[in-house]
């Protein structure tokens, strides 16, 4: 049985070393780590993969915080999973005292759960009454469009679009003035620029 760590940080600049620390405060012995230098934000991770694949029945998989291992409940459900129902191993989360052979580190774990199937509930069914909203007002005659509003330009674009063009401004600076995101921004001014040379 194997004390297994995976210890992740966003960038290859970043060190495991505060994780391994506070390991080592708690006087926690570990057989084998698996350390990352990348996002949590999906499971496409070569260490966590290979984490996965070693695991055996009866080692514990320990991580410093939830957030190491995943980025949001879905994830970290899956995964949890993964380690303790197909691989037959354990899970101990230190920041939040998680601990899966522990009734009440399962409790928690059963709390996880369903506060996640509330937030899915929740979503679709406001998903749902704004889709029923959306075709009772068409069945009415008002068309009202699925999705996100459209960005439009504000009364100052075009000012500000000639001063980003003259070097006044800079793209950071006219996007941050607009309120907009780097490819909005783009795709406004595009459209812009169509209108401008349209005859």
């Amino acid at each position: 049985m194997a004390a297994i760590a995976y210890m992740r940080v966003s960038t290859k600049d970043q060190s495991i070393a505060r994780q391994k620390a506070v390991f080592k405060e708690r006087g926690i012995h570990l057989d084998k780590i698996y350390d990352e230098p990348k996002s949590g934000k999906n499971l496409e991770r070569p260490a966590l993969k290979a984490m996965l694949a070693f695991i055996r029945e009866g080692d514990t998989v320990y991580i410093e915080s939830i957030s190491r291992l995943a980025r949001n409940t879905k994830d970290f459900l899956e995964l949890v999973d993964i380690i303790t129902n197909q691989k037959h191993a354990e899970l101990v989360s230190l920041k939040e005292s998680i601990d899966t052979t522990t009734p009440t580190g399962k409790f928690m774990l059963s709390v996880f759960a369903a506060l996640y199937q509330l937030e899915r509930e929740i979503i679709l069914e406001r998903q749902r009454e704004g889709i029923a909203v959306a075709l009772e007002q068409r069945k009415q005659g008002i068309d009202r469009p699925y999705g996100r509003p459209k960005a439009v330009c504000s009364k100052k674009f075009a000012k500000r679009y000639k001063q980003w063009k003259n070097g006044e401004l800079t793209a950071r600076e006219f996007m941050r003035l607009e309120g907009l995101k780097h490819t909005t921004f783009y795709k406004l001014v595009k459209e812009y620029e169509n209108a401008l040379v349209e005859p």
